[in-house]
């Protein structure tokens, strides 16, 4: 992009980082049946989007903006994330947190880089069993389980 929308951005992020670690604070610091409290997952993303956004608004002033490198706009493979989100979003109680998150990665995966689906499969099942194990067995939080009719 441009050197000047960079910036801009990044000084937005960061704003919005501070804002959902400030509102984190507001939250409970625990859940019922859980030891990770509902405010922990957005302390950690606005921290994150803090950190990225000192990195970006400091690149910015490391790299010169000659203007001759026009990005085209890939609308088709934007299409498919959005709608892969939103689908993700409405299946993630009926389906569950692995199942939903493999097929959210699995697509997300493939659309930006087709072939090689054994390691799109391999990295997205790895991911969301491994996530879920972390937090919901080893932390005692609380994620969407399997769907009643998948016995596990």
């Amino acid at each position: 992009m441009s050197k000047a929308f960079d910036r801009y951005t990044g000084i937005l992020f960061l704003a919005v980082g501070a804002i959902f670690m400030v509102e984190s604070f507001k939250l409970s610091q625990n859940a019922y049946g859980s030891a990770v409290g509902p405010n922990v997952f957005p302390m950690a993303l606005g921290m994150v989007l803090i950190l990225l956004s000192f990195r970006l608004v400091f690149e910015t002033f490391r790299y010169s903006d000659t203007g001759k490198n026009k990005i085209k706009l890939d609308y088709k493979r934007f299409a498919i994330i959005l709608a892969a989100a939103i689908l993700y979003a409405l299946l993630l109680e009926t389906l569950g947190y692995v199942i939903t998150t493999f097929l959210f990665l699995l697509v997300g995966f493939q659309t930006m880089q087709r072939g090689r689906i054994w390691v799109s499969l391999l990295v997205a099942g790895g991911f969301s069993t491994s996530v879920y194990y972390l937090f919901v067995i080893l932390l005692k939080g609380t994620l969407p389980p399997f769907p009643e009719w998948i016995s596990l």
